[in-house]
Order: structure tokens, then C-alpha cells, then sequence
């Protein structure tokens, strides 16, 4: 077998369905398995699953084992030579397997392959490629200056060697994952995949992105304005640190005073909520109970290429034209003003997107 696609999910029901729609899809031409590994949820994502997609392996945890044990379990029941470690609020283009498995061809030693992130606005997000957290960095990153932790020497629509991808969408050879041991379970959520990617080149692979396919990852990377997220990325650093640098206890002072100033002074930084003032539809046809859900007027057009007037929602029908079209149209309107976009399933009864990287996503229900 060519490839196996772990998908790990918590409670993300709908997010699933549109990423299992993108990667049977994707997968089409390829000799491939989509394992799906749910942990523990309970919003219905394990009868999504076996109603709509009878052929996805579905594996059902008891409990939540967290990131790391939780692909670990996928993992250790995969026959493919690729792996693909993927979140289920992700979308993925018809051709993105297809060119990671050629790109992987023409390189020796290759570890790692990550691949362009947007979010659900069309824009690219800068975890897509970085650079290993040193605990200078790490410190720099704290306190806002994270120029240091992106990598940021490669164009967002370029090729080249980086360190680090994240967790969200990692492209390998499972010899290399298992080689490795995978991902370390003694991170629950947060620094894995900064791990494993540091291991992978530690062992004498090169880490790529490939910045020539682009996928949605609707959840960017969480604000460090929020302690919480500050705290526990603190300590997932705190045992990266400690398996691959020298304990350094100025730093890790330094760094919990950050965390207690950041606690009694920060909030979790909130997306705004677009004043939507009209909608657009690029569908085949609507049915009655999404057009409820529309602001109105509501406006088919024939053309993606079109520029849209602000505050302006656009609905993609996924089921009328590519993954592949839709991304590049959302990374097209990105930069156009308060404009939104939601994802249309024909044999669903939602609509769904996200207005913010910070954001987990709307999703709406007719």
C-alpha cells in the first residue's frame, strides 16, 4: 500500500466530514487507507464515520490519550509506505498527495514534508515552516518576537529545507516515523510535533517544505496572549528542553514569571465577528433550508475569479467544484475586506468556515 492518513479527532464532527470528503478525494488514484482514531468524543463523530464513510478504518478510544498516543495508535495499524499525519479540521486539494509523493521521490534522506497551511480566510499561517525552539527562541517567542521561530528564509510559495511542521500536517515514510519511535507520549497536546521533527533530523533526514500545495487548517495556531495556551506550551518546552538541551534555570525562571504576569494581566485574544452584509454562492443550486442560513440578498455567480464588495460571506458548494479550486480562491480574496467563506456538503445539513485563525470555526446547521 502507497499511503495511510491518520486522522485524529475530538469532538470536531463536522470539520471531519468536510476533511474526509477532501482526502477520499485526494486519494482517488492513489492505493491508500484513511484511518481515522477518535478520541473519546461525544458529538456523534463515530456514526458520522460509519454512515458516510463505511470504508475508513475507524478506531475508537475509551478515553483521551491526548495528540501524541492517539496517532501512535493509528499509526501502529498502518500498511502504507507514506504517512500523513492530518487534523480533522483540514481541508486537502485533489492533487496534494499526488505531488508529495513525487517531491519525496527526487530527494535521498528525505524525513518530513510539510506543506503550505491557510486559514479560513484565505490567509497563510506561519507555523506551516520553522525553526527549531532553542530555548533562546523559545524566550523571544514568549514575549512576542517570534521572527526567529518561523522559518521565514523560504518564500510561503517556495521549496526548501526547515526544521520543524506542524502537528496539524506531517508527510513521511512510516519506516522513518517507526524508526524514530513516532510521536512522544509524554506530551499530551502541544511540542510533539517539535519533537518528532527534531528527532527525525537528529537521526540524519532532512525536513522540506513544500510550498507548491496548499491546504486549510480552519484552527491556526493559538495567540500566546493566552496563559493557558502559554502555560502548557511552557511545559511541553520543559520536556523538549530536557530530552535535547542542557537545563538552563535563569530561562526557566524567567519564563514562569512571563507565564504569572501573563495570567494577571492577558485575555484570550477574541476574533470580531464580521457584520456580513450580503452573501455570494458559487453552487450548482441551493436548497431552501441553507438559503435561511444566508444573509440576504443572496447573489449566484458563475465566475470565482470576481472581486468581492466588503463584509461579504462567499459559500463554496463542494460538491460542484474542486478542493484545489476552493483553496486557491480563498488565498486569491484574502487580502479583499471582511470577507468570509463557508463550505457547502450537498448530503449534509451544515454549512461551515472560520473567520479567524484563533477561532475553532462556525458551524451552522439547516
Amino acid at each position: 500500500m502507497k499511503l495511510s492518513i491518520i486522522i485524529l479527532n475530538y469532538n470536531v464532527e463536522h470539520f471531519l466530514e468536510l476533511c474526509l470528503k477532501s482526502v477520499v478525494r485526494a486519494t482517488s488514484t492513489i492505493e491508500s487507507e484513511i484511518i481515522v482514531v477518535d478520541n473519546a468524543s461525544n458529538d456523534g463523530s463515530c456514526a458520522m464515520v460509519k454512515s458516510k464513510f463505511p470504508k475508513v478504518k475507524l478506531i475508537e478510544n475509551e478515553d483521551n490519550f491526548g495528540f501524541s498516543k492517539g496517532n501512535n495508535i493509528g499509526v501502529a495499524c498502518a500498511k502504507g509506505e507514506f504517512l500523513c499525519i492530518l487534523n480533522p479540521d483540514t481541508v486537502v486539494a485533489e492533487d496534494t498527495f499526488i505531488k508529495l509523493i513525487e517531491f519525496y521521490k527526487q530527494r535521498a534522506k528525505t524525513g518530513i514534508v510539510g506543506c503550505q497551511l491557510i486559514d479560513g480566510t484565505g490567509c497563510f499561517l506561519p507555523e506551516s515552516k520553522r525553526n527549531i525552539l532553542t530555548p533562546f527562541v523559545s524566550l523571544k517567542k514568549m514575549i512576542g518576537m517570534d521572527k526567529s521561530y518561523y522559518a521565514n528564509h523560504i518564500d510561503k510559495d517556495g521549496i526548501g529545507k526547515a526544521d520543524v511542521y506542524a502537528g496539524a500536517f506531517m508527510f513521511l515514510k512510516s519506516k522513518i516515523y517507526n524508526e524514530v519511535g513516532g510521536f512522544d507520549e509524554d506530551y499530551f497536546m502541544y511540542g510533539e510535533d517539535i519533537d518528532l521533527s527534531y528527532r527525525i533530523k537528529k537521526s540524519g533526514y532532512t525536513n522540506y517544505y513544500f510550498g507548491k500545495t496548499s491546504i486549510i487548517h480552519f484552527k491556526g495556531e493559538s495567540t500566546m496572549k493566552n496563559s493557558v495556551y502559554a502555560e502548557r506550551f511552557f511545559n511541553a518546552m520543559q520536556i523538549f528542553y530536557k530530552k535535547h538541551f542542557k537545563s538552563n534555570p535563569l530561562f526557566n525562571t524567567i519564563v514562569w514569571l512571563g507565564i504569572k504576569a501573563l495570567k494577571n494581566t492577558s485575555r484570550s485574544k477574541q476574533s470580531i465577528a464580521p457584520m456580513i452584509k450580503s452573501t455570494y454562492v458559487f453552487a450548482e443550486n441551493l436548497n431552501s433550508g441553507v438559503s435561511i442560513k444566508l444573509v440576504k440578498p443572496i447573489e449566484p455567480i458563475q465566475d470565482l475569479g470576481i472581486e468581492l464588495p466588503p463584509d461579504s460571506m462567499l459559500v463554496y458548494d463542494c460538491d460542484y467544484t474542486e478542493f484545489k479550486t476552493i483553496i486557491n480562491d480563498m488565498k486569491q480574496k484574502s487580502k479583499q475586506v471582511n470577507c468570509v467563506y463557508r463550505f457547502l456538503l450537498k448530503s449534509s445539513n451544515f454549512i461551515l468556515g472560520s473567520d479567524s485563525s484563533i477561532s475553532r470555526g462556525v458551524v451552522e446547521k439547516f
